[in-house]
C-alpha cells in the first residue's frame, strides 16, 4: 500500500489501532503537504487565494461604510484622486470598496454553495454507490434528469422564481451542482465497496453507516476534495454571471454587479470592468491551479512518476 493511500479501520482495528488514526497520520499529511507545495502553480494559486481571502476578511476595516454609497464625482480614473485610488464607477462609488466587499459576496457564495452540494450530492451518491440494485438505478434516473437540463439556464429559472438574496442563489446554485458530485461520490464508492476490507467489514458484522463512514468515505475523499475546488470556481463563475443579468441581491455588491453596471460604459472607462473582471479571473485561475496540485499531491501514482522522473533527472 502507498504511503498516501488511506487505509481500512478495520485493519486498523485488528491491529488495535484507533479507527481515523490513519487519516491524522503526520507522516502523511506532511507528505501531501510537501509534494502540494513542491508544486510551483499550486503554491501560486495558494498565494493568490489567500491574498483575496485577506482582503474579504479586512474589507470592513480597508473599505468601511457602505460600498454601495456614492462617495465622489463620476467615473474618476484610478490614480487622478488620491481618495479614490481606483476610481470611481458611473455613480460615483467607490470601485476599490467595491473589489473588496465583492470579494467577501463570491467567496461567500462559492464556499457555502459548494458545501451544500457536497453534503446533498455526496449523501446521495454514498447511498447509491453502496447500496446498488434498484436503489442505485433509481437514484441515477434521478440524478440524469438534473442533467439533462443545463446547469445556468436551470439555475436563472430558479432564482428567476424566488427572492433575489445571497441566500438564494446559494441555495439554487447548490441544487445545480450536486448530481456532478453525487455521480463522483457514487462511482468512487461503487469501486471501493468491492475491496476486501469492505466485504471484510460486513462479514464482521459492523454495520452499514459504520462502513460508509469509516471504511469506504475516508479512501473517496481525496477525489471529493479535489472536485471542491473546481466547485468553488464554477459557483463563483455562476454568481458573477446572475450578477451582472441583474438577478442577484440588489443590495449588495458583487463582482459581477460591477461589471453589469459598467457594461455601458466599456469603451470609454474600461477600467470599470476590467478590474472586477480581473478579480473573477484570478480567483477562479488560483482555485483550479489549487485543484490540480491537489490532485497531484493525492493521487498516489501521479507522485511516484514525478518522483521517478527526479530521479532519473
Amino acid at each position: 500500500m502507498s504511503g498516501f493511500d488511506i487505509e481500512s479501520s478495520t485493519e486498523r482495528m485488528a491491529a488495535g489501532e484507533a479507527p481515523w488514526s490513519n487519516i491524522g497520520n503526520p507522516v502523511i499529511a506532511r507528505s501531501v503537504l510537501r509534494d502540494f507545495l513542491s508544486n510551483p502553480g499550486a503554491t501560486a494559486g495558494l498565494m493568490t487565494l489567500s491574498i483575496i481571502m485577506l482582503l474579504a476578511l479586512l474589507a470592513p476595516w480597508l473599505a468601511p461604510g457602505d460600498p454601495q454609497s456614492i462617495v465622489g464625482p463620476e467615473r474618476l480614473w484610478p490614480g487622478v484622486n488620491p481618495d479614490f485610488l481606483l476610481g470611481t464607477d458611473s455613480l460615483g462609488r467607490s470601485v476599490w470598496a467595491g473589489l473588496v466587499h465583492g470579494a467577501r459576496v463570491s467567496l461567500l457564495v462559492g464556499i457555502s454553495a459548494t458545501i451544500l452540494g457536497l453534503v446533498f450530492g455526496g449523501l446521495i451518491g454514498a447511498i447509491a454507490g453502496y447500496c446498488g440494485g434498484w436503489i442505485d438505478d433509481l437514484i441515477v434516473r434521478f440524478i440524469e434528469i438534473f442533467q439533462t437540463i443545463p446547469s445556468f439556464v436551470l439555475l436563472v429559472v430558479l432564482v428567476a422564481f424566488a427572492t433575489p438574496t445571497i441566500g438564494t442563489v446559494i441555495v439554487g446554485i447548490a441544487l445545480v451542482s450536486w448530481a456532478m458530485i453525487a455521480r463522483l461520490t457514487r462511482a468512487e464508492f461503487r469501486s471501493i465497496r468491492e475491496k476486501d476490507f469492505v466485504m471484510a467489514a460486513r462479514a464482521s458484522g459492523i454495520s452499514a453507516p459504520r462502513i460508509i463512514l469509516q471504511e469506504i468515505l475516508p479512501n473517496a475523499l481525496p477525489s471529493l476534495i479535489v472536485v471542491s475546488s473546481i466547485m468553488v470556481a464554477s459557483a463563483i463563475l455562476m454568481e458573477s454571471a446572475l450578477s451582472f443579468m441583474g438577478l442577484s441581491d440588489p443590495n449588495t455588491v458583487t463582482w459581477g454587479s460591477m461589471i453589469g453596471a459598467s457594461r455601458e460604459v466599456i469603451r470609454s472607462h474600461w477600467y470599470l470592468t476590467l478590474m472586477p473582471g480581473g478579480c473573477i479571473v484570478l480567483t477562479v485561475l488560483a482555485l483550479n491551479l489549487i485543484g490540480d496540485g491537489l490532485n497531484d499531491a493525492l493521487n498516489p501514482r501521479i507522485m511516484r512518476k514525478v518522483r521517478s522522473r527526479k530521479g532519473v533527472e
